[in-house]
């Protein structure tokens, strides 16, 4: 059998150890446009502090292609599919045969289309050689606009921060990270990244970016302001990379649809990780779950369907596990509940602030800002769909014991 992987991050990695599991001696040839083997993205802003050394940003060996016998095609990019005949196109014009094709092309940054983004000094922020590029021209006390307050944003803006560098954010929104946080918690971390210098321009975005000398020298708001700077980083969103995908048969909604075996709408094409739709049980629609643990499973079961093993992917929900200047946080599921059948529960009592969402007595969410213990807790009660409305009042207790519940429900299933 001969397996083609376009991709080489956390859905590929899933993709090529799922076919192993299986198969271990069809061909694998794995194609990626990076230069670099199999990395951490979530790692790229504590290289770029300082934090880790690059032999940290490696998640697998370096003889792992060797040893799992994998054809590693780094450094070359896929133009096109020819899936009635089976085969890849490379940018050299070099053609690809396979018998099962993965494409596991991740997502790739939402740039707007705004005057002056095509300056010297405009970064992104989701790929190691962008980290890489964006490392070499910091200067401390220089001055980086951000724009955008989500996860990846965020992140950038904490290592930054650590750099010596002086940060503003620009974000259209009212809050930061308002895809998996409240106002509330929102606040909690504004105030966190602002008592370490970070400043904020919320309700408001970038809508021209200028330059002296071809090099960026400021950016001007929506509302009229002006801010200098010498360095733009765009962290605005991720969409699904579907670029191959989108001339061909292959059925797309936001990003590729699957299903439950990870298949596409065209015959031995699967899909996995930030590119693919996937079922959401909590939402109870199909959606794209860019988070890790959901991205390797979703390629591991693919591997498995690809290499001739029938395994269902029964779906997952998302959550978020991060910290920004040592306030951890933790966060799952349904935390802004819109329409009617939800009830939320709420703690402010302790250091920090919590949250727990219900529907139909069960968890359907839940937020953890500093003391966060009880996330693992929250997150097997909700996995396994336990009705929590006896004893609702008793979640936040510090003596709640949660064991006697989960063991209850082991002996009942």
């Amino acid at each position: 059998m001969n397996y083609v992987i376009v991709g080489n991050s956390t859905a590929a990695i899933g993709t090529v150890e799922g076919i192993r599991s299986v198969d271990t001696q069809g061909t694998i040839t794995l194609i990626s446009d990076e230069p670099h083997r199999t990395y951490s993205r979530p790692l790229m802003s504590y290289y770029l502090s300082g934090k880790i050394p690059e032999a940290k940003m490696y998640y697998r060996s370096k003889d792992y292609y060797e040893r799992l016998d994998i054809i590693p095609r780094l450094g070359e990019r896929v133009s096109a599919l020819r899936l009635e005949e089976k085969m890849l196109v490379l940018e050299s014009g070099e053609t690809i045969p396979y018998d099962r094709l993965m494409l596991a092309t991740g997502g790739k940054p939402i740039v707007p289309l705004i005057p002056g983004r095509d300056f010297k000094g405009v970064h992104t922020f989701i790929k190691w050689d962008d980290v890489l590029g964006l490392e070499k021209v910091l200067k401390t006390g220089s001055r980086v606009i951000v724009m955008g307050a989500g996860v990846n944003g965020l992140k950038a803006v904490e290592a930054l921060i650590k750099c010596g560098v002086e940060v503003t954010v620009v974000e259209i929104n009212n809050q930061v990270l308002s895809a998996i946080l409240d106002e509330t918690a929102a606040a909690l971390v504004q105030k966190t990244l602002e008592n370490h210098g970070v400043k904020f321009c919320l309700n408001t975005t970038v809508t021209e970016i200028f330059a002296k000398k071809g090099a960026v020298s400021g950016v001007c708001l929506q509302d009229g302001i002006t801010l200098d700077c010498e360095q733009v980083v765009i962290t605005i969103g991720i969409s699904p990379n579907v670029d191959l995908a989108e001339t061909t048969e292959i059925k797309l909604n936001r990003g590729i649809l699957v299903d439950e075996h990870m298949a596409t709408s065209v015959a031995d094409v699967y899909a996995a990780g930030d590119v693919a739709e996937v079922y959401d049980s909590l939402y109870r629609e199909r959606r794209v779950l860019p988070v890790i643990p959901n991205t390797y499973k979703q390629g591991f079961n693919a591997g498995m369907n690809m290499a001739g093993k029938a395994q269902s992917y029964g779906g997952s929900f998302a959550m978020v596990s991060i910290g920004f200047f040592d306030l951890p946080i933790i966060t799952s599921g349904i935390v802004k509940p819109k329409g009617e059948g939800f009830t939320e529960l709420i703690d402010t009592s302790s250091e920090g602030y919590r949250k727990v969402v219900l529907r139909e007595g069960q968890i359907v969410g839940y937020l953890v800002l500093n003391k966060v213990d009880c996330a693992g807790n929250l997150a097997s009660l909700m996995e396994k769909e336990i009705d929590v409305r006896d004893f609702q009042q008793d979640l936040f207790k510090e003596d709640f014991n949660y064991a006697n519940i989960l063991q209850g429900y082991r002996q009942e299933q």
